[in-house]
């Protein structure tokens, strides 16, 4: 694949410098010169007590004992579930929550818009937006978060191809906002123990073609929890620019995605153990 193809050339890296993300101000980035992302938290934002007690979690364990500081706290207020019948989340309430949640923790905090008429609000909340597997292609959507000039997670649909996941993140850029990274979550596969099929190869191939940096959502594809660690440290090993994780106090009791939360517990004997083989560098 050449840059360029179907008319999409700001993505590639004939187009220019490789992209860093500055998020919040510099207390979090993505790209060169970065450390890679840790981006953990709840799949949904079920209450202020929930989302504060994660919050200072993850602020203990990472920034103050491990001394790994480049960290985002997420969670989301809406939520595209499968079924309509399914907790979607609680909406404006959720924002005000994960907000006040990160404030207390020290932490900047990303959410998922679906909505283009959501955008605005989120983007007085958060310090990340990001874009969900469904929405993709979703060009109403693109175009507003282009507006925001925050930074924006662009995670790729299970059915796209490079080409048209790259090309969806040029409607971004094209909208004058180059503060933007790539997310791989998992395509449709054969594999009926996991929920979706990492596709790891993405990693070094995106980071080849494009010039954006790309980041691994290891809880999707992974679809229950034990298979978390392994794929966090398959994404990093393959040279990600972080992993977007989901962790929750009591992940039984979760109101979303259940089994591939991790407890307190196993989050902190992953974070431990990526520190020490490495792939998270202090």
């Amino acid at each position: 694949m050449s840059p360029g193809v179907a008319g999409c050339k700001l993505v590639y890296r004939e187009a220019g410098p490789p992209v860093r993300l500055e998020i919040a101000g510099g207390r979090a980035c993505i790209g060169p010169g970065c450390r890679p992302l840790i981006v953990a938290g709840p799949c949904s934002v079920e209450d202020p007590d929930m989302i504060r007690e994660t919050a200072l979690f993850i602020r203990r364990l990472l920034v103050d004992t491990l001394g790994y500081s480049n960290v985002v706290l997420r969670g989301g207020a809406w939520k595209p579930r499968t079924s309509p019948y399914s907790f979607q989340g609680h909406g404006a309430r959720a924002l005000e929550w994960l907000r006040e949640a990160g404030d207390a923790a020290g932490l900047p905090v990303a959410t998922e818009v679906m909505d283009p008429r959501d955008v605005k609000l989120a983007a007085e909340y958060v310090d990340v937006l990001w874009v969900g597997a469904r929405n993709m292609q979703n060009t109403p959507l693109l175009r507003e978060l282009a507006k925001t000039g925050k930074p924006v997670l662009l995670k790729r649909h299970f059915g796209a191809t490079v080409e048209e996941w790259l090309c969806a993140a040029e409607y971004l850029l094209a909208g004058g906002n180059e503060q933007v990274a790539l997310v791989e979550r998992g395509t449709r596969g054969f594999n009926e123990y996991a929920r979706f099929s990492l596709d790891i190869t993405v990693v070094p191939v995106v980071k080849k073609l494009s010039r954006l940096p790309v980041l691994v959502d290891v809880s999707h594809p992974a679809g229950r929890r034990e298979l978390v660690p392994p794929l966090a440290a398959a994404a990093l090993a393959a040279g990600a620019d972080g992993v977007m994780v989901e962790v929750h106090p009591n992940p039984d009791k979760a109101l979303s995605d259940a089994k591939q939360q991790l407890p307190f517990r196993m989050f902190e004997e992953m974070a431990r153990e990526l520190l020490e083989r490495g792939l998270l560098p202090r």
